[in-house]
């Protein structure tokens, strides 16, 4: 009988936390390296995910810490839902980053946490930028199709609390307005934060627990400095799950920190099941949708805090559309699109494309014309990277959010709220002293 590994070499930070997990409980049986998208991958021959825990077992951590096979891992978890154990592979990578030096981290990633913990965002986006785009991407929505409308800034009080991805304030401006239309449409009392506004969680990404406890904290000291009632979850998965993560922590810490929050779908199901928001889903007919079941909206989440989003999604694209077909495997068995754990930003493009190579294939099965996703790094991946490399992709790709907004019937608002509502935002701006150029009105 083999006899258990009793002796590995760890330094004792790295041994203390192993110990949480008892890799004599590897039965080797290959489930894990079935399931993981890493396997295969042209550069990284040799390694797979039951090696890897077979030199961790064997206490080989600088070898494991100094390859690129923790970083590679999306944190996609379909190696943790097979394995008949129930080995925590996924925190086992992420532990692994967080002993790479820090000067050693691929790409942008760490700076983007230096950036995020010192200003608030991780592209370093100045707050009188910011302003400023919010004034004037407002102006632009009111003057289109919404009039009245304006982005809430710090308000005091109110229902919602959202927070924007920095992707959209830098570069991908016009994506913002899909949340906002909704709003409009809810007529919903909403608010984002002048500052710390970062939606999503890079910390998750460079195995920095501490990173992600301090961005959850600042969320909840937000929300009780305001009186806010609650905070809708990032759509990033990375930037949602990070944020639970954290929050749990400080949960732990403090039991007062608790506040209450709402995933995006329950947040959609809920206006619509309200009537608070009215669609018509033949302004998409003729089209065939499908959805991608995200891996920290559905498969981690429901590991780690008991409950997935699988069946809610669904519901919300049934109001939108009239022909839906899934992708195959689905739910909780779905493959990984390749972006996660980092993999989008990261030097690793050629590596993230391969792992795309299961939802390349599932996507042109399904023959649909629409797939529709949750978050924002599996929304890059299958718009941007994927037909990059594998050139006969002929879908298109849409937040689940922007269906939503596309199919609204917008209700006007009557001239008292119209008014009400341009002198709100005037006294707003002239607080945060952004200058309303008369002539853009």
């Amino acid at each position: 009988m083999q006899e258990a590994i009793t002796n590995p070499k760890f330094k004792d930070p790295v041994k203390e936390y192993l110990g949480k997990f008892n890799l004599n409980l590897c039965l080797t049986c290959g489930t894990c390296t079935n399931g993981c998208p890493i396997t295969g991958m042209p550069g990284m021959e040799g390694w797979d995910t039951r090696k890897v825990l077979r030199m961790l077992a064997y206490g080989m951590t600088d070898e494991v810490v100094q390859s690129k096979f923790p970083w590679l891992c999306t944190g996609c978890g379909r190696c943790v839902h097979g394995c008949p154990m129930g080995i925590d592979i996924v925190g086992i990578m992420g532990h692994m980053k967080s002993l790479r030096p820090r000067e050693d981290v691929p790409g942008i990633l760490h700076k983007g946490v230096l950036n995020v913990l010192n200003t608030g965002n991780n592209m370093a986006i100045p707050q009188e930028d910011y302003f400023f785009l919010m004034s004037d991407m407002g102006r632009e929505l009111a003057e289109e199709e919404c009039p009245g409308f304006y982005v809430p800034v710090d308000r005091e009080n109110a229902d919602v609390l959202f927070f924007p991805n920095s992707k959209e304030v830098f570069s991908d401006n016009e994506d913002m307005k899909w949340w906002w239309k909704i709003f409009y449409a809810a007529r919903e009392n909403w608010t984002i934060p002048s500052e710390n506004w970062e939606a999503v969680d890079w910390g998750l990404f460079t195995g920095n627990s501490e990173a992600t406890r301090i961005l959850a904290q600042r969320k909840i000291d937000f929300m009780k400095r305001h009186t806010i009632n609650r905070m809708i979850m990032p759509d990033c998965g990375g930037g949602s799950y990070g944020c639970r993560k954290g929050m749990k922590e400080c949960v732990l810490e403090d039991p007062n920190n608790k506040i209450n929050h709402i995933y995006l779908y329950d947040y959609l199901k809920e206006i619509i099941e309200s009537g608070r928001i009215k669609l018509d889903k033949s302004r998409n007919a003729g089209q065939v949708f499908t959805w991608h079941d995200s891996c920290k909206h559905g498969r981690e989440l429901e590991r780690n805090f008991g409950k997935g989003y699988y069946d809610e999604p669904r519901w919300i694209i049934d109001q939108c559309v009239d022909r839906f077909v899934e992708m195959v495997p689905t739910r909780a068995n779905n493959f990984c699109c390749g972006a996660g754990g980092g993999n989008w930003p990261m030097p690793y493009e050629e590596e993230s494309a391969y792992h795309a190579r299961f939802k390349y294939k599932q996507i042109k099965e399904s023959g649909a014309h629409v797939v529709v996703v949750g978050c924002s790094n599996c929304r890059d991946q299958m718009m941007r990277r994927i037909p990059k490399f594998y050139p006969d992709c002929d879908y298109e790709v849409k937040y689940i959010w922007q269906l939503v907004a596309e199919t609204l019937v917008i209700e006007p608002w009557d001239d008292e709220e119209i008014e009400k509502a341009q002198k709100e935002a005037a006294a707003q701006w002239e607080r945060l002293g952004v200058v309303v150029d008369e002539d853009m009105e």
